[in-house]
């Protein structure tokens, strides 16, 4: 059996199933908690616990996964591509919306990790965390920060986003797409991302666009930190 749980096909197959099942259970439930990447972490990690398998043995081939995500990241251009227009006619709106919620980001991390005291080496792992995850390990790494929490903020981050991000869009009654699809994007990256495909084309679009503005832009910030 530890033959088969340290194979590489091992890692990819209960991350593919597990999404799955998120999927079908989404589909099913149609609720924002419903989000197809909690389901599979939970099942993998509930799997994992039961069955007494090690981080090590799954990220054999749960690695793999991980090269996906910067080409993934990038595909979302061919979104912003079809709405050129919508960003030719708000390029300012969109350049300040993105450098705003990336600052608001940033200083609150900073503030926040100042009043609970915690070291500078936590407070830079948390600074990425409103932005997709290979710009934010990059970060991480070049200021001496600690990755895996770096990646556990852009998960959690990420999550939050694609959960709650409908619910604040009727809360706050944002009517602008373009808004609403640059809030998300700036503040939960691809995650938040995926869902603002779901909300609409523009939406989507926008959220794509944030992506790369806000990871630019945190990029910069973070140099004076």
């Amino acid at each position: 059996m530890n033959e088969v749980f340290n194979s590489p096909f091992f890692g990819i197959s209960i991350c593919i199933l597990t999404y799955q099942i998120g999927r079908y259970l989404n589909r099913k439930l149609k609720s924002p908690l419903a989000n197809p990447m909690l389901i599979a972490m939970i099942l993998i990690i509930a799997f994992l616990k039961i069955f007494n398998i090690s981080y090590d043995q799954f990220n054999q081939g749960g690695q793999f996964i991980s090269l996906f995500l910067a080409p993934a990241t990038a595909c979302l251009g061919v979104s912003v591509y079809k709405q050129l227009d919508v960003l030719k006619k708000n390029i300012l709106p969109i350049l300040l919306g993105c450098t705003v919620g990336s600052l608001t980001s940033i200083v609150s991390v900073y503030c926040l990790c100042k009043l609970f005291k915690l070291d500078e080496k936590f407070m830079i792992s948390l600074i990425p965390k409103s932005v997709t995850t290979p710009i934010g390990i990059s970060i991480t790494e070049q200021h001496g920060g600690m990755v895996p929490i770096t990646v556990l903020a852009i998960l959690v981050t990420g999550l939050i986003g694609a959960i709650f991000a409908p619910l604040m869009i009727r809360i706050f009654r944002v009517k602008n797409p373009v808004a609403a699809g640059i809030a998300i994007g700036t503040s939960s990256h691809a995650l938040g991302t995926s869902k603002a495909v779901e909300i609409g084309e523009i939406e989507g679009a926008m959220s794509s666009l944030a992506i790369g503005i806000a990871g630019l832009v945190t990029v910069f910030f973070s140099i004076f930190l």
